[in-house]
């Protein structure tokens, strides 16, 4: 092999190593995502937000209101903590990054752990969401004697 082939293998060797071990990447929000059910049928605003809160208590999260039609999660994991936003309207919501402690959150990016408990969720609720306002039904109180 020549020196010339060589220096360009190890090279781009280097480039790959790096690529794969770079931990910092632009912060992932969910904007605007489009509620929907199994059955086609428009959940209530109180539907979607009991889908957010069994979605995130469900993956760990701990879920409250933060206002009507917004809820805070926050995600402790070990000594990393992640709080995001997360407003909703019967027909649609968004999960946004508020603030982090141990994630190397700096200028829009954020360690890319952050982004998978942020994938999670999304997809956790869309689960939920998806079972339709028969399952979310169930989980309400009676209201009987």
């Amino acid at each position: 092999m020549t020196t010339t082939l060589r220096t360009a293998l190890a090279a781009t060797f280097a480039a790959l190593v790096l690529a794969a071990c770079q931990t910092l990447l632009p912060v992932y929000n969910v904007n605007d995502a489009a509620v929907s059910t199994a059955s086609g049928k428009h959940p209530t605003a109180g539907q979607v937000r009991s889908a957010i809160i069994t979605a995130g208590t469900s993956l760990g999260w701990h879920v409250v209101d933060a206002g009507p039609g917004r809820l805070e999660g926050t995600l402790h994991l070990r000594t990393h903590t992640a709080v995001v936003d997360i407003p909703y309207s019967a027909a649609r919501y968004s999960i946004v990054y508020r603030s982090s402690e141990d994630l190397q959150a700096a200028d829009g990016k954020i360690h890319k752990n952050y982004n998978g408990w942020v994938q999670n969720l999304d997809r956790q609720i869309r689960t939920a969401s998806s079972r339709g306002s028969s399952a979310l039904r169930r989980r309400r109180p009676s209201s009987g004697a």
